[in-house]
């Protein structure tokens, strides 16, 4: 028997609800945003059109996407896309699907005098950082690079989606393929968490890219790699920004000022947590 929208609704909030494992902490966001993708429209139709029976097929879709939910597949996946600043962004399993924390970064950079003529984005992954960062300082040219070829393709996607002009994106594993030159901004979102950690097992990471979360030296290696190269590649003036945990920020400052980085502090995330560290070389 055919169900209504408000009907499929409760359905799959309530399936959501019996996770005993946290995947997930917003069951009726959940299902919502599953629903509305196999019915192909927009959240009005849930106030306007409630009782909207679904098709044969709507309702096989939504709950096999259901199952894949229940058991722990990140929505972002099921979907295809995330929000990430202004921006609608493709994601897939071989990138880290961006998240609202990462924006924080963004903020700080508005909130600086800083007027980058050249940006680089480091581990660039779906384009997040870079495209955001394009779009809010379109005289900039904005390069990011990756490790991982799908990951460029995809970002290249996104510029197209996004109809971002100033963007271009290419293979590096870091600075590896990028040519000798002077940024006024070096962004990344680095790998950063031990390989030991218990969250790897938990939640939405279990399935995303182990390549782009997890680095060696208790989660230290590639942010103390960037920061010790980014040097050579900043302009006079110029600032490294760096993502991290939320329990790294006072070693990553120490790290910074042994480099012989200037002006070295920590801003906050949405949980008003250290979770990134700017420093900048002299002028």
């Amino acid at each position: 028997m055919p169900v209504a929208i408000q009907q499929a609704l409760k359905f799959g909030s309530d399936q959501l609800s019996k996770l005993s494992s946290g995947h997930s902490d917003t069951p009726e966001l959940d299902a919502e945003l599953i629903l509305l993708f196999c019915l192909k429209t927009s959240r009005n139709i849930l106030f306007t059109h409630p009782d909207q029976l679904l098709s044969a097929e709507q309702e096989q879709q939504f709950k096999a996407l259901l199952k894949r939910r229940f058991n722990g597949e990140p929505v972002a996946y099921l979907l295809g896309t995330q929000g990430f600043w202004d921006l609608n962004l493709l994601v897939a399993p071989h990138t880290l699907i961006p998240r609202g924390d990462t924006e924080s970064l963004i903020d700080w950079v508005l909130e600086q005098t800083l007027k980058p003529q050249s940006i680089l984005d480091l581990g660039t992954g779906t384009g997040a950082l870079a495209l955001a960062l394009a779009q809010e300082f379109p005289a900039a040219n904005v390069i990011g690079v990756d490790v991982v070829e799908e990951a460029v393709q995809l970002a290249n996607k996104n510029k197209t989606l996004n109809k971002i002009e100033n963007a271009n994106f290419f293979h590096s594993n870091w600075f590896s393929a990028v040519a000798q030159q002077k940024f006024d901004l070096i962004v990344s979102n680095p790998p950063y968490i031990d390989e030991d950690d218990i969250h790897l097992g938990q939640g939405d990471v279990r399935f995303e890219p182990s390549s782009a979360l997890v680095a060696k030296d208790n989660g230290f290696a590639d942010l103390f790699h960037i920061a010790h190269l980014a040097r050579e590649y900043l302009a006079p003036g110029g600032c490294l920004l760096m993502e991290h945990g939320w329990q790294q920020a006072a070693q990553v400052q120490q790290h910074l000022k042994q480099l012989g980085y200037e002006g070295v502090a920590s801003g906050v995330d949405l949980g008003n947590r250290e979770r990134f560290t700017f420093g900048f070389v002299a002028a």
